[in-house]
């Protein structure tokens, strides 16, 4: 059977103008910023003047740890919100914004699947509004900043050596991991060892997505820590005079972005921090905007609970002041039976065995939700058509003896048609009780937080820290820091911080090799195992597919 390609489906469909899409917020010509006939942006103020009493309910959609086979999270986010529309219930999306690195690279881009997109899909994953520029620029220009003033005199007595800030580019480039710069005369700079980290990994994107309004996000960006003085004293972007401006270049940038999806469901997309790296979700802003504007809000944390869920519960509602009525953790058959063990090749067989195998990765997330976080959830099936009746069977049995029903998600092939089920079950559980927590009170000290987090939600038996991690511990008690919230960097394919133990692995330790401090973001980030800040292409790159004919009109985008 032949099916259309994402891109295909996305052309082919006929968009709202952004007014009509406006007009269901309530929002009238003039309070919208046009980009062209299907974006807009909408000013953060409107929060102050169009408040309303109703206080929307807030889903949170998750996976297990992704595999090669696909999971399917914010296709299922999209279907989600597209399904409670056709309830006749007033619903919004808020996704994060796609990078350009893993758009030309391997892992696609951010728009959904199918019959679950937001549109304009092209523009949205390429280039979009242009925030991320932005965010780039607010970077380099803090780069810029430093360097300058250590060229002019270095009144701060920075010491070169302990410079952590780094340059930023949104492209995955391997080759800019790590750079000599300054070299040439002696007007051009001081020697350093310097380097790049790909846009969504920057501190300025964190920050960015967890500020409320433009004066926190010009105080966030004031906290940056750059490096340290010859006292090994902290040196921030404030002391530097960079916030100010660094702001300017955001403030545009700060407004939510309003697209539609196939079906004219308003979603908002804006921001997008790695999950692996930063903590992975949408601005606060946009969340609470389409928390403002309707009744249901669907969004979603980056990669499998175990990091966007854990950070977004842990990070972002701390910031926010918000919590989930309700969880939806998203899984496929097949991804389950590559956790089982099943080659990817194999993945269409049935294979109960392998199911069961694979198993626990799903109910370890499932637990996390319910048990640690206390949260009403559902876990979602997203279809296949290779799906037989018995795998689906296993799934509903193992999920019910935890208390978590299982609904068929059908929105890849049918849209919000085949979301409503599942928006049946959410809108359900929005009414159950909710005694949310958080996995770590911010009380604790900064060893104690990160054991909380790799004990309860990884299943570790505890955490080693390498001497490297422990001198910087200590150095940010010292400095007072130790009552940050935690950011774990580790990989997204395991409950571990070893990408090839899949299922829901025993008898293992996690190993903190590295501390950074986010003073900006307002996190601690514990860096484990290989996790780099800039990715590199992949052999046969996606961007290798992708082309633009005679009338403009892109093509192998997806």
């Amino acid at each position: 059977m032949n099916f259309k390609s994402d891109i295909e489906i996305a052309q082919e469909s006929k968009p709202l103008h952004i007014r009509e899409i406006g007009k269901k917020l309530g929002l009238n010509e003039d309070e919208l910023e046009f980009y062209g006939k299907y974006k807009a942006k909408i000013d953060y103020n409107l929060l102050k003047t169009h408040k309303k009493d109703k206080k929307a309910k807030l889903i949170l959609t998750t996976a297990i740890n992704p595999t090669p086979a696909g999971e399917g999270k914010t296709t299922t986010t999209i279907g989600l919100a597209d399904g409670l529309q056709r309830m006749g219930k007033n619903s919004i999306v808020a996704l994060r914004e796609p990078s350009l690195g893993p758009v030309f690279g391997i892992k696609g881009g951010a728009a959904g699947g199918g019959y679950a997109q937001v549109i304009p899909m092209e523009d949205i994953n390429l280039h979009f509004t242009g925030d991320f520029h932005a965010i780039g620029a607010a970077n380099n220009l803090l780069a810029a900043m430093i360097d300058n003033h250590i060229h002019q005199g270095n009144k701060l007595n920075i010491d070169p050596r302990t410079i952590t800030w780094r340059r930023c580019v949104d492209m995955n480039d391997r080759q800019l991991r790590n750079i000599v710069c300054g070299m040439g005369r002696k007007v051009d700079g001081i020697v350093r060892e310097d380097g790049f980290d790909i846009t969504v990994a920057s501190e300025v994107m964190a920050a960015f997505c967890l500020a409320n309004n433009i004066n926190e996000l010009k105080e966030k960006l004031g906290n940056i820590i750059i490096g340290y003085t010859y006292g090994n004293l902290p040196v921030t972007a404030k002391e530097l005079n960079a916030n100010g401006a660094m702001a300017a270049l955001l403030k545009d940038a700060l407004k939510p972005n309003l697209v539609q999806t196939l079906e004219g469901t308003p979603a908002f997309v804006h921001g997008g921090p790695f999950a692996n790296i930063a903590h992975g979700c949408n601005s606060i802003i946009a969340t609470k905007m389409a928390m403002n504007f309707a009744d249901y809000v669907v969004t979603e944390g980056g990669f499998g609970a175990d990091l966007g869920a854990e950070k977004f519960l842990d990070i972002k509602c701390r910031m926010a002041d918000i919590k989930p009525d309700a969880v939806v953790i998203v899984v496929t058959v097949r991804a389950l039976k590559y956790n089982g063990g099943v080659d990817k090749s194999n993945l269409n067989d049935t294979n109960l065995e392998a199911l069961e195998a694979g198993l626990p990765n799903l109910l370890k997330h499932v637990e996390n939700i319910t048990q640690v976080f206390k949260l009403p959830a559902v876990v979602a099936i997203n279809e296949f058509p290779t799906d037989s009746q018995e795998e689906i069977d296993l799934i509903k049995e193992r999920c019910n003896d935890l208390g978590v029903n299982v609904v068929l998600s059908q929105v890849w092939a049918k849209g919000g048609e085949g979301g409503v089920d599942l928006a049946k079950e959410v809108v359900r559980l929005c009414q159950e009780e909710n005694n949310f927590e958080y996995a770590y009170p911010l009380e604790g000290s900064i060893k104690e937080k990160i054991n909380e987090i790799a004990t309860k939600i990884y299943g570790a038996e505890g955490v080693d820290f390498t001497k490297e991690a422990e001198k910087e511990i200590a150095n940010l008690e010292k400095l007072e820091f130790a009552n940050l919230p935690i950011c774990v960097a580790k990989t997204q394919y395991s409950l571990t911080d070893d990408p090839s133990k899949l299922g829901r692995p025993e008898n293992f330790r996690i190993t903190v090799r590295k501390i950074n401090i986010s003073a900006g973001a307002g996190f601690i980030i514990a860096l484990t195992g290989d996790i780099m800040k800039m990715p590199g292409l992949p052999k046969i790159p996606a961007a290798e597919r992708i082309d633009i004919d005679e009338n403009g009109v892109i093509v192998g985008l997806f």
